[in-house]
């Protein structure tokens, strides 16, 4: 029998409360898209600001062949409710769903739709908030190796997942191989070395103190020259956010690792009330 992943209750009084919210990289439209934990993020997390920092909808596996599961649907509704609900939802177009880039700026459903924009951080810094597909070269000067390249991602993704079904089976946890194997590749550590430093010049130059994009898939806070740099991931292969708290304190949230903490702190509750509840019987 399957061992799937256990799914949150209810959790009142611990839903997740932050000032400002990042994702990037959900890629709906692709089988990699790990939906049903973009979901649980929304389901059990609130915020005054939702940035939506590119590659959401992933146009370009669209065009090729249409795949749409009602989780899709479902992940586009909930950010459209938190937008009717007093959140406000930045979208900021990326290279897989640059079609938007013909109508930026506009207004849907409340969702404002941008290339970039800046964001005055609690701590009174300004960080640029931006995809990034425009400081890859190979998107610049070869789109269609970049094409070439996101079909065979998505062929090693597709592998992944019948990878995680076997380790599933076996009681193992989810592994990204297409992760593991781009961060052990010399050229590719090299990629996101290029990508990082040319982000952090330009940021220099739009007189920022920090930048926060998405692109590489490569989760991480640092400061490069004197900027901070932060990538907020995917949720493709690590599942994770970038926050800023009401102190002015940002986080990267490992989606895979905070709901084992809730799943745990719910188990140790709820057997702290049977604990309860079986002391009440014996003295009754």
């Amino acid at each position: 029998m399957i061992k799937k992943k256990p799914f949150l209750k209810s959790i009142d009084g611990k839903i997740l409360q932050y000032k400002s919210i990042w994702i990037s990289d959900i890629h709906l439209g692709t089988k990699g898209c790990q939906a049903d934990m973009v979901l649980e993020f929304i389901k059990y997390t609130r915020s005054e600001n939702l940035y939506l920092v590119g590659d959401i909808v992933d146009g370009w596996a669209l065009k090729n062949k249409w795949y749409w599961p009602q989780q899709h649907n479902d992940v586009i509704q909930k950010i459209l409710r938190k937008a009717r609900h007093g959140t406000r939802v930045f979208y900021l177009a990326g290279n897989h769903d640059e079609i938007l880039r013909k109508f930026i700026p506009i207004n849907l459903g409340n969702v404002e739709m941008l290339n970039q924009l800046i964001h005055e951080g609690i701590n009174g810094k300004k960080y640029w908030v931006v995809h990034g597909d425009q400081f890859d070269g190979i998107i610049r000067y070869a789109k269609w190796l970049s094409v070439l390249g996101a079909f065979a991602y998505e062929t090693l993704i597709s592998f992944n997942r019948y990878l995680n079904y076997f380790r599933r089976r076996l009681g193992k946890e989810y592994w990204s191989l297409s992760k593991y194997l781009k961060f052990k590749v010399k050229n590719a550590v090299k990629f996101v070395s290029e990508f990082e430093t040319m982000v952090v010049e330009t940021a220099k130059k739009q007189k920022a103190d920090g930048v926060i994009c998405g692109h590489i898939h490569h989760p991480t806070m640092e400061e490069i020259k004197n900027i901070e740099y932060k990538n907020c991931g995917d949720w493709v292969e690590s599942c994770t956010a970038l926050v800023e708290h009401f102190d002015g304190k940002f986080e990267l949230i490992h989606w895979l690792d905070k709901r084992k903490e809730i799943l745990n702190d719910l188990y140790v509750e709820e057997q702290f009330e049977e604990n309860q509840k079986e002391k009440i019987r014996v003295v009754s």
